[in-house]
């Protein structure tokens, strides 16, 4: 697809043209082993339901299953898929000097409207070979899914992407809520923000119910349909994310949006069941 040897194109220009990362042209990923991907998903998997478990319990929980695993294997496969124990801890580790870290501001905020606030989270994805990085931009008064996008690194460019497209197509939220990733901190990814008048939030260190309804996204994503079906690569994963998004906004209701959908919430649409009545 892109040539390097392309006299009249840079590299640069010929990955804008087929909306691909620069740096997925350059990066030449290590290969990972099928057993490694098999304790990944595992992984993957008990970390949706156990997500205070660090890597002691992860590799006691292995071993449970028949694996033979060390917890220096475990946290290098955790670090990969980018999984780190939730739980209260104390003020050992410095943010990254440029990088700066901005207040929650969602605590007792009563939050009663579309584009009131957005959030974005990451979250690893398994698949058949290999496995990619997803990042998502939900509004967090309907739950719509706003935008996404996969990436094969943990750079900040696609969350960029997602962030830009969401703006693009609905305007603009009062307050965006992240994580304190490196993704979400990084100047490229405030700068967007800061640029559109919005308000910075962070979630304070180590709290996953700061985030909690794009945790729910990721549960439900994963239970329901990523866990249920082989994609074979980024091609049939990238098809089957956009028809599940595409159900999950427009089809699939949710208890506590009174059975309405994130479409019918985000577009102020009449109650379906309403109107039957």
């Amino acid at each position: 697809m892109v040539d390097p040897q392309q006299s009249t194109l840079s590299v640069a220009r010929q990955c804008q043209l087929l909306h691909i990362h620069r740096s997925s042209f350059y990066y030449r990923p290590k290969p990972v082993t099928g057993e490694d991907l098999e304790l990944m998903r595992l992984i993957d998997e008990q970390y949706l339901k156990t997500p205070t478990w660090g890597s002691r319990s992860m590799r006691n929980h292995l071993r449970r299953l028949g694996y033979t695993i060390n917890r220096k294997r475990v946290q290098r496969l955790m670090r990969l898929m980018g999984l780190e124990a939730i739980y209260p801890k104390p003020k050992t580790s410095r943010p990254h000097p440029e990088h700066k870290i901005y207040p929650y501001l969602l605590r007792d905020l009563r939050i009663e409207r579309a584009n009131q606030v957005w959030a974005a989270d990451i979250t690893y994805i398994p698949m058949s070979r290999g496995f990619l990085y997803l990042v998502a931009v939900m509004d967090w008064h309907s739950r719509k899914v706003l935008s996404w996008r996969l990436s094969n690194t943990m750079e900040a460019d696609f969350c960029v992407e997602a962030l830009e497209e969401a703006i693009g197509r609905y305007g603009r939220p009062e307050i965006f809520n992240t994580d304190q990733g490196a993704q979400f901190t990084s100047d490229a990814f405030t700068k967007v923000l800061k640029d559109n008048d919005i308000a910075i939030s962070m979630d304070g260190r180590g709290r996953v119910q700061d985030n909690i309804f794009i945790e729910r996204l990721w549960w439900t994503l994963k239970h329901h349909y990523l866990y249920l079906i082989s994609f074979a690569d980024g091609s049939e994963l990238r098809t089957g994310l956009r028809d599940w998004f595409h159900f999950y906004n427009r089809e699939r209701f949710h208890q506590a949006l009174d059975n309405r959908t994130p479409d019918e919430v985000f577009y102020g649409l009449p109650h379906p069941l309403v109107e039957a009545a």
